[in-house]
């Protein structure tokens, strides 16, 4: 039997951050806020190719957008 989330996600699937998006994640895009965090520091949202360009502009609005890239690349270092 799989685990999953109180919201019905199985652990481990990699599911969008755009709100009420269920899809599953292609694109990892990797930020920080200068204010907050040191520069090393990445946070990262998830995106499908549905919400990728939305969350980038977003984040890049801010400045804190630092890359993108395939969510297959993501490191433990990550987030």
């Amino acid at each position: 039997m799989t685990e999953s989330h109180p919201d019905g996600t199985p652990d481990g699937e990699l599911i969008c951050s755009s709100k009420g998006c269920r899809a599953t994640a292609a694109w990892a895009l990797r930020w920080n806020n200068p204010k907050i965090h040191t520069p090393e520091r990445r946070k990262v949202w998830l995106a499908c190719d549905d919400h990728r360009d939305q969350l980038s502009r977003f984040l890049d609005r801010r400045d804190f957008l630092r890359d993108v890239i395939p969510v297959g690349d993501l490191s433990p270092s990550d987030g």
